[in-house]
């Protein structure tokens, strides 16, 4: 990143520009004999309405809160209205209706400039999150690690002519396929992508064979409701990489999904190499590189309706996720 970008990216940058650039259109506009000394007065007057309004106010509406964001909306804009009339008529003294309409289209048409540039900056960054977001996904559609040992598997399977290699071969097919060409889309049918886990998971138990218990359990009705793409595989790939072995016990990956009217509850557990853990974090370095990737993707597309849980214990790990749709 080059130092413009770092500035371009730069909060406090931004608003000191943005205040600035008004305070050039005021001072060219207000009529006062100390034009400067008025500016800067009603930029100190106008900021907090502006911030209120940006940080408290404008989140309500995207958090389906809009009757309350509109009613303190006005009502942030008639407080400060009512606090310029009262400044500049000397406490009433002199005060003249003109100075309610131009102090209030004032304030109105300062918050909605801020609104505005909020909002454009926001969508703005939004959009540039989305692209890396969708990048990061594409990098990591395909695992070659994981691939290899599959194809590897299957070859050994054909030498033996084991019933098993058609069936593999067309989950291996439909996995490749999904991953390429299905998450092209923002959201996918549910279906498919519970689809892909259950193939994935197939193919992983030929690799592992008889040294883990894997379990995948689904309960409820699997509906058309559409889930971002290869959201859940992130957290089952870190279950079977970091995948440890306990005394004389079989190592286990468990997966439970419940899916509601509405939402859907998703739950991975597998043991780790207690020894491991000591000496590592399964949230660091590249082991965390995809978990830190899906904590993006669910704030970017499930904003305020995804709760995420990660517990590390001594001897197992476990990811609880709830979207509501």
């Amino acid at each position: 990143m080059s130092k413009l970008d770092t500035w371009v990216d730069n909060k406090l940058l931004q608003n000191i520009t943005a205040w600035l650039f008004l305070m050039l259109i005021f001072l060219m506009v207000i009529q006062a004999e100390n034009r400067l000394i008025t500016t800067l007065g009603f930029i100190a007057f106008i900021m907090p309405p502006v911030y209120i309004c940006n940080l408290k106010i404008l989140p309500l509406f995207f958090n389906n809160n809009r009757v309350l964001g509109m009613f303190l909306f006005f009502l942030n804009i008639l407080f400060f209205t009512f606090l310029g009339v009262l400044l500049l008529s000397n406490l009433f003294d002199n005060f003249q209706w003109k100075m309610l309409f131009n102090v209030f289209g004032a304030v109105l048409l300062v918050i909605l400039f801020g609104t505005a540039l909020k909002l454009a900056r926001d969508s703005f960054f939004r959009r540039q999150e989305e692209k890396e977001a969708a990048l990061k996904l594409l990098k990591a559609q395909l695992n070659p690690h994981f691939l290899f040992n599959t194809l590897n598997n299957l070859y050994g399977l054909s030498v033996v002519k084991s019933e098993k290699l058609p069936d593999l071969m067309l989950k291996l097919s439909d996995l490749l396929r999904y991953s390429l060409y299905e998450t092209k889309e923002m959201f996918v049918p549910l279906e498919k992508e519970i689809k892909y886990l259950e193939n994935y998971i197939s193919l992983e138990k030929i690799r592992l064979e008889d040294k883990a218990d894997i379990q995948f359990n689904i309960s409820g009705v699997i509906s058309s409701t559409a889930i971002a793409p290869m959201l859940l595989i992130v957290f089952v790939e870190n279950a079977f990489k970091h995948l440890g072995v306990l005394g004389d016990m079989k190592s286990k990956v468990i997966v439970n999904i419940v899916i509601a009217e509405s939402s859907l509850d998703f739950e991975c557990i597998n043991t780790t190499d207690s020894l491991d853990i000591k000496h590592s974090n399964l949230e660091k370095g590249k082991s965390g590189i995809g978990l830190q990737n899906a904590r993006k993707r669910l704030d970017l597309m499930y904003p305020e309706k995804h709760e995420l849980q990660i517990e590390q214990q001594e001897d197992s790990y476990r990811v609880a996720l709830t979207l509501n749709f």
